[in-house]
């Protein structure tokens, strides 16, 4: 079953195609990973699934329902949640309260928040550091806080941009945990990360943009395999 079907979505900016027709299905319960080089489209691609912009052509489905030109408010209580490329956490805030103040999207008294809060604050590793201020956390826990906050509002299907990018290689390992054990939750994964070996360890499915426009789709093996993506991305030395 397609949980989130892309259907002929374009986007401009002026004169400037971003998206220019891209088609694809993410499957239900799998991992698929959007890559390509910088200013392929893949963040805008992201922007549109999750309300920030309005495709100029096209369309995109959840659950077999149109989406686009929703508000980002609407498509998160719809089941969509997202994380970005530069975290920007509550900084004045709490870690705890953080998570809490996205609980609430789906439960509105204080106690259930407070339970969704703790049980994703364990799950993230966050728990030792729940009452410290974010912004003094440092960037792998930041990082793991953005994926907390999106996991609290209880979605069906996630979004994650870069979420590894700047991460040693321990804090890879935690963070590659959590996103296989968000898997086996039962929820949808659509990640964009430029750090290949995680992309190939992790993913069920890849899709490949290059100037705005999808040039392949398959499975990890198959995509590092073919030759317009080694040319466009991954380089000989990966293809080799």
């Amino acid at each position: 079953m397609s949980m989130l079907e892309i259907r002929k979505l374009s986007m401009f900016f002026g004169g400037l195609a971003a998206l220019h027709d891209v088609n694809f299905d993410v499957r239900q319960g799998e991992i698929l990973a959007l890559i390509g080089p910088n200013g392929a489209g893949k963040t805008t691609l992201f922007n549109c699934v999750n309300g920030f912009y309005n495709p100029s052509e096209g369309q995109v489905l959840f659950k077999g329902q149109p989406i686009s030109g929703l508000k980002p408010h609407k498509v998160c209580q719809m089941g969509i949640a997202r994380t970005f490329q530069v975290v920007k956490p509550l900084s004045r805030m709490s870690v705890f309260d953080n998570v809490l103040a996205s609980a609430f999207l789906r439960n509105p008294t204080r106690k259930g928040a407070q339970d969704v809060a703790d049980e994703v604050l364990h799950f993230t590793g966050l728990w030792d550091d729940r009452d410290q201020l974010s912004k003094g956390l440092p960037l792998g826990k930041r990082k793991r806080l953005e994926i907390a906050r999106a996991l609290a509002t209880q979605p069906e299907f996630l979004l994650l941009d870069e979420s590894f990018a700047g991460l040693n290689p321990a804090e890879l390992d935690v963070s590659i945990d959590i996103i296989r054990g968000i898997k086996q939750q039962g929820i949808t994964v659509m990640i964009i990360e430029h750090h290949m070996k995680v992309i190939m360890a992790i993913s069920d499915r890849i899709v490949v943009l290059n100037f705005g426009q999808k040039i392949a789709e398959g499975s990890p093996a198959e995509i590092s395999a073919d030759r317009q993506v080694v040319e466009a991305y991954l380089g000989e030395e990966h293809g080799a």
